[in-house]
């Protein structure tokens, strides 16, 4: 199911061009176009879902999460580590409305400890 005014959804169909990084029947892993971080990669479902609230088969959702190894592998950060994000909603900073994880590594990670830094 694609819903025609999404942006994941234009992109999925190859309407918006993206540099992909995983397909499979189910989800679509393609490079952010505003990187945070040396390797920042979303992996969408093929079908729309608002969000990770939106209901979405327990097949589907787990495939969506364990996809985020493989990108993880393909981009050279799964053995040095790793961090995978899922904004939800308007207040959780979700700036488009079909669900997406974000896949983020490739240097470390500071996790608000000064001490670390």
């Amino acid at each position: 199911m694609k819903k025609d005014d999404c942006l994941f959804c234009k992109i999925v169909a190859g309407e918006i061009p993206s540099t992909k990084v995983y397909e499979d029947d189910v989800v679509y892993a393609f490079e952010d176009v505003n990187p945070m971080m040396p390797v920042h990669t979303l992996i969408v479902p093929k079908n729309h879902y608002d969000n990770v609230a939106a209901g979405i088969p327990n097949e589907e959702l787990g495939h969506l999460f364990n996809t985020a190894g493989t990108v993880a592998d393909i981009k050279g950060i799964k053995d040095s580590g790793f961090r995978i994000i899922v904004n939800t909603n308007d207040d959780a900073c979700q700036s488009v409305h079909h669900v997406h994880v974000h896949v983020l590594g490739g240097e470390p990670m500071n996790d608000g400890d000064p001490s670390k830094s």
